[in-house]
């Protein structure tokens, strides 16, 4: 079983240092390198507070913009609710004009609505407001002089420029793993992309669900794609590997047990026949996330794939 031709290939990019010590040298080398290897997009995350050390996603997107010129650029994901929409919208425009037009925005609700109470937010009607979010977002990628009113903002003639570069603007992808935020994603979004934290043993479960809403509304995945985010780490020995994968899940999830949930850990041979078989299922996009030894990884990443020999 291989991956079939239309899935393209991405690739999460060193933002976390679990040392401490920020190397943007290596994130250079990096993104240029995958680049050169052919892999379509690179990734990053958000991670506000806490450790590990995790740069601000968008600040670091317009890093390597100026580091590439081809591949796409996407965060997965933008916790929504946490930012202000007008903020936010004049934010990834910029980086969208930056990138001559590369940029994909990856929003979620985020897991903890407590969380948003550190922001000064209430954590009551998030869903609500993050609607609102993606309203206000997309209303002032594409129109002049905005006038929107809602439960949580109010805008009367709210312009930003420059708009971004893609028309109609930038595709917004939500990550999304219950059932009514896929299907929230159908309404709102552009795009679908599973989790890379969410249970690997229920993924065929949810891109069924996505493809039969899409074929109920007589849509298609040209226009709505799914994506899906995968941790994994290449070793032989598949129990050092796992080993290896549940460090990195304690240190950055606090859950080691999510390796095994949700992560792909073992054999180049073992990895590759996963991917193919979820590539056969419809994913058009694998947001591929070495978790250890990242150069090293991505190369045979690109070999695996196919994007290199």
């Amino acid at each position: 079983m291989a991956i079939v031709d239309r899935t393209r290939i991405g690739i999460s990019t060193p933002h976390m240092f679990m040392d401490g010590k920020v190397d943007m040298k290596l994130v250079g080398r990096y993104v240029r390198r995958a680049e050169e290897l052919g892999f379509s997009s690179l990734w990053t995350q958000e991670r506000l507070t806490g450790a590990p050390t995790v740069i601000d996603p968008l600040s670091f997107l317009a890093y390597i913009a100026g580091q590439t010129s081809n591949a796409r650029l996407g965060v997965s994901v933008v916790v929504l609710p946490r930012h202000n929409p007008i903020h936010l919208a004049k934010q990834t425009a910029s980086i969208d004009q930056m990138s001559g037009g590369r940029l994909i925005l990856g929003v979620g609700l985020g897991t903890n609505a407590e969380d948003l109470v550190q922001y000064g937010l209430s954590p009551d009607r998030r869903v609500r407001r993050f609607i609102e979010h993606v309203e206000i977002i997309k209303a002032l990628w594409t129109q002049d002089n905005v006038d929107y009113k809602g439960d949580f903002y109010e805008l009367a003639s709210t312009n930003i420029a420059p708009k971004p570069a893609q028309n109609p603007h930038p595709p917004m992808w939500f990550g999304a793993n219950a059932d009514a935020a896929i299907r929230r994603a159908l309404k709102y979004a552009d795009g679908w992309t599973g989790a890379g934290s969410s249970g690997a043993a229920d993924f065929p479960v949810k891109v069924a669900l996505v493809q039969s809403l899409l074929a109920a509304e007589g849509r298609t995945q040209a226009e709505f794609p799914i994506s899906k985010r995968v941790y994994l780490t290449i070793d032989d020995d598949e129990k050092r590997a796992l080993r290896r994968m549940q460090e990195w899940a304690a240190a950055y999830y606090g859950s080691a047990a999510i390796a095994e949930r949700a992560g792909v850990w073992g054999s180049a041979a073992k990895i590759q026949e996963k991917l193919a078989e979820w590539s056969e299922l419809g994913v058009d996009e694998f947001i591929l996330n070495p978790v250890v030894d990242v150069e090293e990884t991505m190369e045979q990443l690109a070999v695996m794939t196919g994007l290199s020999s």
